[in-house]
């Protein structure tokens, strides 16, 4: 019965949400290791299952040192479940609502300065295909503040380079259009007009290929990035999303609307957009402690 269930919600999950696939994908194994052990449980009906048995399972996964942000997001998981019950009348109520969530953590993401990116930029000079892709695709990511699946998505379609603008299919297939800088519209031209026309060894849908013709990968573009850092003796751990955080710090720092860079970054909430106010009020803070002659502080 429990399966049945399962396999029901998998089929309306993946119908009729706006997730993206991998959230989709997150959910139902979160849901399918619930079900897991409410059958190690010896639950046969969901109607059995109390508040007090989902706080026992939430307590194996907290013996598991499982991150509060984890954590979290298998609450979300099993409360979907849940509410889907509800609304097919399996169930009377969602008792994970009852459910303390448990506080997440943030991890304030690290930014580049403008002299470290330069210095990645610098480090993608040349005439080499993989060069000018390299150097396309970090002024993309930075530039436009792109997600890197995003950026891997693209198709030669959504680009309006002439015009500024490309369109993105962000998570949960939200479209929204982009613009890019002029440095990003040169780089992206040069390797449309002449590195990609050398990697691509058959037909592809997608502008970013990598050494053998095919789609580069998130793996792939992650190593590349790695590789470009330590050429450019940047000590930071360097990713994609690291592009895409130095995009939004330096747009707050120059005084560009929160509104304007949440629509830029396609976060649908723009609390998500808000923890880039708090790093700028940090930065901010660091520097008057580090310069002002009064800025000295009692513990």
């Amino acid at each position: 019965m429990l399966r049945q269930l399962f396999r029901e919600y998998e089929y309306e999950l993946k119908a009729s949400s706006h997730l993206s696939k991998n959230s989709i994908s997150a959910y139902l194994k979160d849901v399918e290791d619930y079900i897991r052990y409410l059958e190690k449980k010896e639950v046969r009906a969901i109607a059995e299952v109390d508040k007090q048995l989902v706080e026992k399972y939430l307590m194996t996964l907290r013996r598991k040192r499982i991150a509060s942000n984890t954590l979290a997001r298998k609450l979300s998981a099993l409360k979907g479940f849940h509410q889907f019950l509800v609304d097919e009348r399996v169930i009377e109520e969602n008792i994970i609502l009852k459910i303390k969530r448990p506080k997440q953590k943030k991890h304030l993401p690290e930014t580049l300065t403008l002299n470290e990116l330069e210095r990645i930029l610098k480090a993608c000079e040349g005439n080499p295909p993989l060069k000018q892709r390299n150097r396309a695709m970090v002024e993309l990511l930075y530039g436009s503040g792109l997600r890197i699946s995003e950026l891997l998505d693209l198709k030669p379609e959504d680009l309006y380079i002439n015009q500024g603008v490309i369109t993105v299919s962000g998570k949960g297939d939200h479209e929204r259009m982009v613009p890019i800088g002029s440095e990003a519209a040169t780089a992206l031209k040069r390797y449309l007009e002449k590195g990609r026309l050398e990697l691509a060894k058959a037909p592809s849908p997608f502008v970013f290929l990598n050494r053998f013709g095919r789609r580069m990968s998130r793996v792939g573009f992650y190593k590349v990035l790695k590789q470009l850092a330590e050429e450019a003796g940047i000590e930071k751990d360097v990713s994609p999303h690291t592009l895409r955080h130095s995009f939004a710090s330096h747009l707050l720092e120059a005084g560009v609307d929160l509104r304007y860079v949440q629509e830029m970054l396609g976060h649908a909430d723009v609390s998500t957009t808000e923890l880039y106010t708090h790093i700028h009020k940090q930065q901010l803070i660091a520097v008057y402690d580090r310069y002002h002659p009064h800025a000295k502080r009692s513990d």
